[in-house]
């Protein structure tokens, strides 16, 4: 049985967070999906104000309803970067290049508790039209939108 772990922001679901998602599923393979998205105290420690919580949860249903309807997933609440990891056992964590590092720190953390460490999966970020990472950062500046395509700034 695959026990499979993603978690984020989604604060724009743009199509790096999808790329995520899609893969999380693929490894989950119908069985145990734990999907963590930050809550509204975690999201807001960012320098910009971010969508609430059940607004960004309701486009990640949303999304996951045209992807993989039907499949077995639970959203959990994220108050910090390490949601149930530290206690739960999964076989794979879905990580992009930029939370990489996270999973590395969950997988050293695991070790100190003679926990057995998860395989890291990592999904490469998705290019914008001009070759540069997707993200909400860009997005919300109104660079891009949410599939990479460059604004034209008039």
């Amino acid at each position: 049985m695959a026990r499979v772990v993603v978690g984020g922001t989604f604060e724009c679901l743009h199509d790096g967070h999808k790329e995520l998602i899609k893969k999380a599923f693929e490894l989950a393979n119908g069985e145990e999906l734990d999907i963590g998205l930050t809550s509204n105290e975690m999201a807001n420690k960012r320098p910009r104000q971010v969508p609430d919580y059940n607004i960004r949860k309701k486009k990640l249903i949303d999304y996951i309803n045209e992807i993989a309807p039907g499949q077995n997933y639970t959203i959990l609440e994220l108050n910090d970067p390490y949601g149930k990891t530290l206690k739960k056992d999964y076989d794979y964590i879905v990580v992009s290049p930029e939370t990489y590092p996270v999973a590395l720190k969950i997988n050293n953390l695991r070790h100190e508790k003679n926990m057995r460490v998860i395989d890291v999966v990592r999904v490469e970020f998705v290019l914008a039209d001009d070759e540069k990472p997707i993200s909400s950062t860009r997005i919300v500046q109104g660079e891009i939108d949410i599939h990479g395509h460059l604004r034209s700034h008039s």
